[in-house]
């Protein structure tokens, strides 16, 4: 895409900086579409698709040194974290290849011919194939897990999908460099190059969501930006599927038996949470029931005492910057909310962490202390101090959707010996992964794992970690009294690929 350079400012400094990002046109993006559309034959041999994403993890390997020096040069998020996402995306990428290999996201399905049923079954065979080309919207917080080479990326391709990457502006370099890499791959491995191709620029992002040969789209980021290209896509002349993760609160509920049995643990555990990344995590504790009283006294102690060892950080960009210090600043103004740690500007182009107090009855019902229940992007955390069990209810009952919620019990209590049932039951409408113990900043990139929530966590009840994200990319379609030489291979009666299947309703493994 040749056009002029564009400028930003890089966020260590504050110094403007030449990037080679370039703004895509519209006859550009058409072009980028069809050539990614013309692609989509190639990637119907599983094995193929298998070997490219393999291939890509280790092309991204040996280019290790250069990508998390690009990546770190736009992001300042510092080489330690950024060699752990790039493991992270490169796992993924191969636990991808293994999902194709085995075959079971075909979700394959046989049911033959019966007479004796009342009305008559016909012979009806039924798998899923790939929707087409993806938009893929990069994340700026994950330039690479959640970016050109991340997630959606990965689980498209693996679906059968080409994919058309919109850059984030934050690190255009690094996604130039990760595209030539999943190109350079595909070409290894005999695909053409296009069935991965990188855009740039805001217009960019809305003229693919309309794109008609474009069948699904995949985001993560604000909830305004999300939101207006979920809008979008649902008012197409054909509508398409659109999976975007926004914001999330990602509330904890802290016990009193919990607070009093280790007050200290959790002070210290929800400060190394919530200031992760600078609190850029979409998985970052931002509100948390904690009890009045002697125990919660401790708690938060132990986590202003924490709070304040954390050395102020680097957002992601200056306009996510000033974003956090003005949020920050219009919640520690409303009234009866204490700041014992007061985040906020921590220097010319850094932040410093902090957390805010309120009283859990004022956010019992609605009120200007509403604020306090949004998302505020950066290392802050709210505390809401309950003095009963109904005030708990009352304020899970206002929250919105969120991608996880957490649970602090007692040893007792874990044990089923008090309420941890009734606020786990409570927990579970609210989020899309729910847990006991621990913290939501780790997301394991596991066959079991849910990345999604209830809005405005994610625009659809999919996930978009783990195993199962490969679905949405896929439809179902079933074959009806199909000749035999006319079925697909993965439908037809001998298994000719050895596929996973159910054949009259009973699993069929490979080989068996």
């Amino acid at each position: 895409m040749a056009a002029a350079p564009v400028w930003s400012v890089d966020p260590r400094t504050g110094n403007p900086r030449e990037q080679v990002a370039v703004e895509s046109t519209a006859e550009e993006i058409d072009q980028a579409v069809r050539a990614a559309h013309d692609a989509l034959p190639a990637l119907a041999d599983r094995s193929v698709r298998a070997l490219l994403l393999r291939t890509a993890a280790d092309l991204l390997d040996e280019a290790r040194e250069y990508v998390i020096e690009a990546a770190d040069a736009e992001t300042a998020l510092g080489p330690t974290r950024l060699t752990g996402e790039l493991a992270r995306t490169t796992a993924q990428l191969r636990a991808f290849a293994g999902v194709v290999d085995e075959g079971a996201f075909l979700d394959i399905h046989v049911d033959h011919e019966d007479s004796t049923r009342t009305p008559p079954w016909p012979d009806l065979r039924r798998y899923k194939i790939p929707l087409g080309v993806v938009a893929v919207y990069a994340a700026s917080n994950f330039p690479l897990a959640f970016s050109v080479p991340g997630g959606d990326t990965a689980s498209a391709l693996a679906a059968g999908c080409p994919v058309v990457v919109k850059a984030h502006p934050d690190h255009p370099g690094t996604s130039e460099l990760c595209a030539s890499v999943l190109r350079r791959a595909a070409q290894r491995v005999g695909l053409p190059e296009d069935v991965v191709i990188l855009v740039h620029g805001f217009e960019a992002g809305i003229e693919l969501v309309g794109h008609p040969l474009v069948a699904a789209a995949g985001f993560t980021g604000s909830v305004r930006g999300g939101r207006a290209l979920f809008d979008a896509a649902a008012a197409r002349p054909a509508p398409i599927p659109f999976h975007g993760e926004l914001g999330s609160l990602n509330p904890v509920v802290v016990t009193e038996a919990a607070a009093e049995e280790r007050a200290e643990q959790l002070g210290a555990g929800l400060a190394g949470s919530m200031t992760l990344g600078a609190g850029q995590f979409c998985t970052k504790p931002g509100f948390v029931l904690a009890p009045a009283g002697d125990a919660g006294d401790r708690l938060l102690k132990s986590l202003t005492a924490a709070v304040s060892e954390t050395e102020p950080g680097v957002m992601l960009d200056h306009r996510m910057r000033s974003a956090f210090v003005d949020g920050v600043r219009e919640r520690a103004e409303l009234p009866d909310v204490q700041a014992p740690i007061t985040p906020g500007a921590g220097g010319a182009h850094t932040v410093s962490a902090g957390f805010l107090s309120v009283p859990a009855r004022l956010l019992a019902a609605e009120g200007p202390h509403d604020l306090l229940l949004e998302e505020c992007f950066g290392p802050v955390t709210v505390v809401a101090r309950y003095e009963s069990a109904a005030e708990i209810t009352a304020v899970l009952g206002r929250l919105p959707g969120n991608l996880t919620a957490t649970l602090h019990l007692s040893s007792l209590e874990a044990d089923g010996d008090g309420r941890g049932a009734e606020l786990l039951a409570e927990l579970t409408p609210l989020a899309g992964r729910v847990l006991v113990g621990g913290w939501p900043t780790g997301v394991a990139v596991a066959p079991a794992q849910h990345h999604g929530g209830p809005y405005p966590a994610t625009t659809s009840t999919s996930t978009s970690v783990g195993a199962t994200a490969i679905e949405r990319w896929l439809r179902p379609v079933t074959y009806q009294t199909t000749p035999e030489a006319l079925l697909p291979p993965e439908l037809r009666e001998d298994n000719p690929l050895d596929l996973p299947r159910r054949v009259d309703g009973r699993r069929e493994t490979p080989g068996s």
